[in-house]
């Protein structure tokens, strides 16, 4: 059985049980490896952080005493921890799901310190000093604070909930980011999360989501194409796709044209054009067949509003 077929049964079976998430967790921690807060991993949120951070400067200015939202919380804080270094007033994370606990939050602060004393967080990020030496008394005396404590010392809000009903007031946030979330938000619970966003931002704000458009299960199984899943109808995908780790397979026009729908401008993408030549090897479903080649082989986007 390939690769990518058996993960798809066992989130698919996972997906029925109580307590899916926190099972799919553990699945994805000791049998997929996919969850460990790995030096590829962790450059990998930093280069997404730096990003952001040039965006929002670009549109809007230095983030001093900003607030920020993080859409996607997942397990491991590195983007609402590096906007804390960077000087942010305040950052809100937001999850469907409590993936974040005490101990990842400190393996966080932990790798951050690790890399500043080494000299490789610099190309991506530079601390002001007095937030790096917070981070390192907050880390010295985590044995002693809550999980709860821990996160009011790094101003630093834990949001799980439908990230469609925010508690916040109305153009209150600066910086809104989100890092390989989109692509897992069915299309009509995204444009509601939007509307939200859209209610929140404030008028100068900024919004930068970093969106990876290829296929998930092609992360695991190396004999498959990142637009392997394109060949599925949507009735077919609904046998395959699951509800621990759904993919929506939306491509970027649609995305942009959900943003003209709802009134958001979008200001600038970032794209990687990815493989028309590869995408001409697979067998299309008829409706992806409305789109060009290159309109398919986008994999990956940010998308600044």
């Amino acid at each position: 059985m390939s690769k990518w077929v058996l993960k798809a049964v066992v989130q698919k079976g996972i997906s029925l049980l109580p307590y899916k998430h926190r099972i799919n967790y553990l699945f994805q921690k000791y049998v997929t490896k996919g969850v460990q807060l790995s030096s590829l991993y962790f450059e990998d949120r930093l280069i997404h952080l730096k990003e952001h951070l040039h965006f929002f400067q670009k549109y809007q200015g230095g983030l001093a005493n900003g607030k920020t939202l993080e859409l996607g919380t997942g397990w491991y804080p590195v983007v609402p921890i590096g906007l804390f270094l960077a000087g942010a007033k305040h950052m809100f994370t937001v999850d469907i799901s409590a993936l974040m606990n005490k101990a990842n939050l400190c393996l966080t602060l932990e790798r951050y310190l690790e890399w500043e004393q080494a000299g490789t967080l610099k190309p991506y990020l530079t601390p002001l000093p007095e937030r790096l030496e917070k981070a390192r008394q907050l880390l010295a005396e985590a044995d002693h604070l809550s999980f709860e404590e821990l996160l009011s010392q790094l101003n630093l809000t834990y949001l799980v909930k439908d990230a469609r009903q925010l508690d916040l007031a109305d153009h209150s946030i600066q910086l809104i980011t989100s890092n390989n979330t989109f692509e897992h938000i069915y299309p009509h619970i995204l444009r509601e999360i939007l509307l939200e966003f859209k209610r929140i931002l404030a008028e100068d704000g900024v919004m930068s989501h970093f969106i990876d458009m290829s296929d998930h299960f092609a992360h695991l199984d190396r004999k498959i194409s990142i637009y392997h899943f394109l060949r599925f109808s949507e009735q077919n995908w609904k046998w395959i796709d699951n509800d621990v780790q759904p993919q929506n397979r939306w491509r970027l026009e649609q995305y942009r044209q959900m943003y003209q729908a709802l009134g958001i401008a979008i200001k600038e993408e970032k794209n990687r054009p990815g493989a028309p030549e590869v995408v001409a090897k697979e067998p299309i479903a008829d409706e992806f067949k409305v789109f060009t080649l290159e309109e398919l082989a986008i994999s990956h986007s940010y998308v600044i509003s």
